[in-house]
């Protein structure tokens, strides 16, 4: 299949549809409702869906915690393979710094309730209770 990318400088894009055919987001509503939630930036300001997105802005996404600084290269309103949609933006490098530091940080730093198994059990309680002379 043949995927129309446009390079043009003139051409624009609403960014829900950029964001899901650049695969950032599997759904379009998902796309769109990161927008709305703030979680996008076009050139450092908060943008709804229906903005359009132009060849040359710079777009922040924040997908879980982590800040994607990429710049557009090309608009294609389909959703094509990976490699095609990989041709629609590039990585700034200060982004790349930025995103590649949060990912060694999260692989050093281990989160303290994530050894927790959840809600205590009756059992637990008791031991809890026990110990904090709530009884």
């Amino acid at each position: 299949m043949n995927y129309k990318i446009s390079t043009e400088p003139g051409a624009r894009l609403r960014i829900d549809k950029w964001l899901w055919a650049a695969r950032f987001f599997k759904t379009r509503s998902l796309a769109s409702d990161a927008v709305e939630k703030g979680r996008v930036r076009i050139d450092g300001a908060n943008v709804k869906p229906s903005k359009d997105v132009r060849v040359g802005d710079i777009v922040e996404i924040d997908i879980e915690r982590i800040v994607w600084q990429v710049e557009v290269l090309g608009l294609c309103d389909v959703r094509g393979p990976a490699p095609v949609a990989q041709t629609l933006y590039a990585e700034t490098e200060e982004g790349r710094t930025k995103r590649l530091a949060e990912a060694e940080r999260r692989k050093t730093y281990r989160e303290p309730a994530a050894g927790m198994p959840g809600r205590p059990t009756k059992r637990d309680r008791r031991i809890i209770d026990k110990f904090s002379g709530s009884e």
